[in-house]
């Protein structure tokens, strides 16, 4: 049985009916970085709420290259993952933990329950659809309107309000990946934005000085 203590990142959203039932019902998991937790045409069984940590949400097209669509924080949950739960289909997406990160597991016949029967739960999973669909509108547009040069600096922005911190422990790979492009653009264009002293490089770090 959970803690309820653990579920402080959630409990502006739940009510105490539900918090029972989510230490009740719910398991907690944790994963490392680079671990995958839910797979592409995966069966889903479970949705995560996420505790602590950051989460990668990506998209494949059919050559397997990735496109990142969001980034899941503290108190998140994944909307795709409740599509899928909700209509019985297999996983459209692949979550990747971005670094240590202890998720709990709600099954899914207990979401699809608690949307019915729990106000404070369907309220919580009617606003992160809405979130998750403007953060997937935002990637479109930077996408379809954005030079790389600007998509890899707000890319270093959201970093930094993401993990409260200037300092960024990827490797220009890592980037490349997440931004769906090459290493050699990628370092091409950090040491452009090092130039003009928008951040400063080092060994597998970046520091952001313009923010």
């Amino acid at each position: 049985m959970i803690q309820k203590e653990i579920l402080a990142p959630f409990h502006y959203n739940f009510d105490e009916q539900l918090v029972n039932s989510i230490t009740k019902n719910g398991v907690l998991k944790t994963f490392e970085a680079n671990d995958i937790i839910m797979d592409i045409d995966q069966e889903l069984t479970h949705v995560p709420l996420l505790l602590e940590g950051n989460i990668k949400v990506f998209r494949e097209d059919n050559n397997g290259n990735e496109l990142l669509l969001y980034v899941l924080e503290t108190g998140d949950t994944c909307a795709m993952s409740l599509t899928c739960c909700m209509a019985k289909s297999k996983s459209k997406i692949r979550a990747v933990a971005d670094k240590t990160s202890t998720v709990i597991m709600i099954p899914n016949e207990k979401m699809s329950e608690w949307f019915h029967n729990n106000t404070s739960w369907r309220n919580f999973i009617l606003q992160s659809y809405q979130i998750r669909f403007n953060e997937m509108l935002e990637t479109i547009d930077t996408l379809a309107f954005m030079k790389m040069d600007e998509r890899l600096f707000k890319y270093l922005i959201d970093q930094v309000k993401l993990n409260a911190s200037t300092t960024i422990s990827k490797t220009h790979q890592n980037i490349a990946e997440d931004l769906h492009t090459s290493r050699v653009v990628i370092s091409r264009l950090l040491k452009q934005l090092e130039n003009e002293d928008k951040i400063k490089l080092s060994r597998n770090k970046i520091e952001v000085l313009d923010f």
